[in-house]
């Protein structure tokens, strides 16, 4: 066994034969792992395991790795562990749902193991620095400055005044930039709601805070049937 350092791995598929490699191989390689081939139990079993990693299949009875992806991204406890999509869709279209959904990186079946190994290692690398480095209070993309200890919105230097939800909504996607959060998970975040609650709260938000973004509007960009994202403008 290698120097790796033991970082946790979850593997959700239902091919048991798929499962079974995946844990022997990333075992071999230094990781901790555990596999699922019942997706119904995914969430107990994320949340008592606090993975650094989650492997998931796209294609898989009762929940599908797209559905695994989206309650993940909507739990506050794994909202921001990374994903990898393992799966035997190989089209163009698949890997952008995937992607869009809130997934770190995408594999299809049949994958190279040593291929593999080499995108977890860089995924877990990334997310660690990630974690790693200090947040600063002062957020900016283009001209648009957030100061999370002045509670403060200028843009090109003029101060726009925001209500506390619409700058914690803002803060959300500026700290996440380039990675879709869902309507559900925003609602979790900002709002500290459940999921059931009605999800047109945060499509408000959003084109209030467009409104107060004036010409810098085209920074939250809709991606449609899923929920929003900060971009570079």
């Amino acid at each position: 066994m290698n120097s790796v350092k033991a970082h946790r791995i979850l593997v959700v598929d239902d091919e048991p034969d798929v499962t079974e490699l995946l844990k022997y191989k990333l075992e071999q390689a230094g990781y901790r792992c555990e596999a699922l081939n019942d997706p119904l139990l995914f969430v107990s079993k994320a949340r008592d395991y606090q993975p650094e990693l989650m492997i998931f299949d796209i294609m898989m009875p009762e929940l599908s790795g797209l559905q695994l992806c989206r309650i993940a991204r909507s739990d506050p406890l794994m909202k921001d562990v990374p994903i990898i999509f393992l799966t035997a869709k190989g089209e163009v279209g698949d890997r952008v749902q995937g992607l869009e959904s809130g997934a770190d990186d995408y594999m299809s079946k049949p994958f190279n193991i040593k291929e593999l190994l080499l995108r977890v290692g860089k995924v877990i690398g990334r997310n660690s620095k990630q974690l790693e480095a200090p947040k600063s209070p002062r957020i900016e993309i283009s001209g648009v400055v957030l100061d999370d200890e002045m509670h403060q919105l200028q843009l090109d230097g003029e101060e726009v005044v925001l209500t506390a939800t619409e700058f914690r909504l803002l803060k959300l996607l500026m700290e996440r930039k380039g990675r879709v959060q869902t309507r559900e998970h925003l609602l979790v975040n900002v709002w500290k709601y459940d999921t059931d609650i009605e999800t047109r709260t945060v499509d408000t938000h959003v084109r209030r805070v467009r409104e107060k973004l004036g010409a810098y509007s085209h920074l939250i960009e809709t991606v449609r049937g899923v929920g929003y994202r900060a971009v570079d403008i």
